[in-house]
């Protein structure tokens, strides 16, 4: 109800919008873009048009610029980046979380980065450079420098005015993070212990130390199990030696799962996850050639298939009436265990130890199926076209095609993993071309067998 809501009022604002520009008046447009939220801009400017974006950007005051920028998905980030110098960059990036900062440096040119960083003083750009030193997709790209940290010695009274000699804590704090004299991680003081407890007692006393730190080398997708397992607002980072890092918050990881999930969704259909719905022709045409490509091919090899029982189509013309059946019947039950399995493997919950169970689940789901609609199916064609060598013939295809399908669903993305190929991209395609010719092959081929 929340979400329909959002999205009423966002298709309500940019209605305003479209009406105020044709209107000519901008001091409204100026007025309400400076008085929304920043992920509220963020996602106007992703709902307009190109010609649209360019003229709300400018109507943007500076100081919310770098706000708005750290909503927006890498492509828009990089339109927006490219027509700034170093110095634009350096006061957009001014109060941004570190994590923030290497995301929006990461768009720019060496050149433009090298200058952003010489700006920044020496603490910040040491921590940005840290994150940035770290590989995309994994733990130390996503954290942050922001972060409390206390010694094991002290007590709970010293921490409690260390506290409050800042004039906020840093957003997502539910934990102290507990160091030693070398900066390694030692425990986390939770933030409700620390404020029920006797305020003598020491942190090592109080903290809890069965709290494993995330690895800064680890990937984000295991970041985000992790925080989902364990249900996390914030975890410490560190290095290979232990030493503290940083910290990941619970809205970062959030930002994760979302882009993982368009991923899925979008690779399915050869899109990149950063696809913009609002892209201008040019860049959506040729984004989505090598996809149709692909797909071209893949039906020419099921036309090739198709081609070798010309005999028996020309004799039966029933067979090129029933034969997308069985393909597309095959088709669509190889997409429900390859959804399943991808999804598995995205969880961790399928490798190599279960994977051989999946197999047989698979196999029999995919019996039982194929022997209901192949009878429900073989019927349909003796009664369409009173050829009961026909209905036993689809019945067979249908049921040979269902059995191929799941095993191939369930294979694939293991194989294509340990080709280091991103199943959601190639499995659909795949699948498809083998439930085709499958399909095609064991239809078109047992009725060769009874009519020529």
């Amino acid at each position: 109800m929340v979400k329909k809501q959002k999205i009423e009022a966002n298709q309500a604002r940019l209605l305003e919008l479209n009406q105020a520009l044709d209107s000519g008046t901008f001091a409204p447009i100026r007025s309400m873009l400076n008085g929304l939220k920043a992920a509220d801009v963020a996602r106007l400017l992703e709902s307009s048009p190109p010609k649209l974006r360019s003229v709300l950007w400018q109507l943007i005051e500076p100081n919310k610029e770098g706000d708005i920028l750290q909503y927006l998905p890498d492509d828009l980030q990089a339109y927006y980046l490219k027509r700034m110098d170093a110095e634009e960059v350096v006061a957009i990036t001014e109060g941004l979380d570190t994590d923030d900062v290497a995301d929006i440096l990461h768009q720019l040119p060496n050149t433009i980065i090298k200058q952003v960083l010489h700006a920044m003083d020496s603490q910040d750009r040491h921590r940005v450079e840290r994150v940035l030193s770290y590989p995309e997709e994994t733990a130390g790209r996503l954290m942050d420098s922001s972060m409390i940290t206390v010694r094991p010695r002290f007590t709970l009274d010293v921490v409690l005015r260390y506290i409050r000699r800042h004039e906020e804590l840093p957003t997502m704090t539910d934990n102290i993070v507990v160091v030693n004299s070398k900066d390694q991680f030692v425990g986390l003081l939770p933030l409700t212990k620390l404020l029920v407890s006797d305020p003598s007692v020491t942190v090592r006393e109080t903290m809890l130390t069965d709290i494993e730190p995330i690895q800064a080398t680890m990937t984000d997708l295991e970041v985000s199990n992790l925080f989902e397992l364990h249900d996390w607002v914030s975890a410490p980072v560190v290095d290979e030696d232990g030493v503290l890092v940083g910290r990941i918050t619970i809205d970062d990881v959030v930002d994760v799962i979302l882009e993982d999930a368009s991923h899925s969704i979008l690779s399915m259909a050869g899109l990149d996850e950063d696809e913009d719905a609002f892209a201008p022709v040019k860049i959506t045409a040729t984004n989505r050639l090598p996809w149709l490509g692909a797909n071209l091919v893949t039906n020419i090899i099921a036309a090739g298939v198709i081609s070798m029982f010309t005999d028996a189509i020309e004799k039966v013309v029933a067979l090129a009436v029933l034969m997308p059946i069985v393909a597309s019947m095959g088709g669509v039950a190889g997409s429900q265990t390859l959804t399943l399995v991808i999804r598995g493997m995205a969880l961790g919950q399928i490798g190599s130890a279960n994977v051989s169970w999946l197999m047989r689940r698979e196999l029999f789901v995919g019996l039982i199926n194929g022997v209901v609609w192949a009878a429900a199916l073989g019927a349909f064609a003796v009664f369409c076209f009173d050829d009961i060598a026909l209905g036993f013939i689809i019945a067979a295809a249908m049921i040979l095609n269902m059995l191929a399908a799941p095993l191939a669903g369930a294979f694939l993305p293991l194989f294509l993993t340990k080709m280091n190929i991103d199943p959601a991209l190639a499995g659909t395609v795949l699948l498809t071309t083998i439930t085709d010719i499958v399909g095609f092959v064991a239809f078109l081929g047992l009725a060769t067998l009874v009519y020529l």
